[in-house]
């Protein structure tokens, strides 16, 4: 597991005047480092994985695996292999719309067979909910540790408890509300506090959870 979260792509995204894809490099407060993706898609199921504090490593493009079918050999290289507390998850992203179609279908469902003989879990990664993808990908911006003043965290943390709005942890610091701000975004986007994602997040939103 150790090489294989570590390991280049097997493949890297190609770029060519006219492609019909969204490709590039995201990084990730995970790995600390870009990880490549070949859609729009991709992309959102890897801000919601990094988002995840479960997950400690992504890679993408993590192998490819081969097998023989009615006598033809069939090669598939999945999307992510996520290392997790609770055992490596591989991904495949696909469009909801393309799931159910025969010959990705099988590919899909052979793929599973081999990564659940291994005893790894494996999952199928669509469209994810609107409001909460916009929420997370939101909170993204304010993933890096760098930007963020830990004083600042601390001292939301004295203050902020479970039931106040956003609004209310604000009025604790007036002049300061821009950096305030900017260190409650990254807390929820470590998830030291939690907040209601599955609605449009303004600062009227509640505290649920202060980890």
């Amino acid at each position: 597991m150790t090489e294989l979260a570590t390991a280049a792509p097997w493949r890297t995204f190609r770029s060519y005047l006219g492609q019909t894809y969204y490709s590039g490099s995201y990084w990730s407060a995970t790995t600390q480092s870009l990880v490549i993706y070949e859609s729009r898609l991709e992309l959102a199921n890897l801000i919601l994985a990094d988002f995840n504090t479960s997950v400690r490593n992504i890679a993408a493009q993590p192998f490819r695996l081969t097998t023989m079918i009615d006598g033809k050999t069939r090669n598939h290289v999945p999307d992510y292999l996520l290392d997790t507390e609770t055992g490596p998850v591989v991904v495949d992203v696909k469009p909801a719309e393309f799931v159910g179609k025969v010959k990705v279908a099988a590919t899909l469902e052979w793929t599973r067979e081999l990564i659940e003989e291994r005893g790894w879990r494996y999952e199928i990664a669509s469209e994810p909910p609107a409001t909460r993808m916009m929420n997370v990908r939101f909170l993204a911006g304010f993933r890096h540790n760098r930007y963020v003043d830990g004083d600042l965290v601390l001292q939301i943390r004295e203050v902020a408890s479970v039931g106040m709005r956003v609004a209310d942890v604000l009025s604790q610091f007036p002049g300061q509300r821009d950096f305030v701000r900017a260190a409650l975004f990254h807390m929820m986007w470590t998830q030291q506090i939690s907040v209601d994602l599955d609605s449009r997040l303004t600062e009227h939103h509640l505290i649920r959870e202060i980890q």
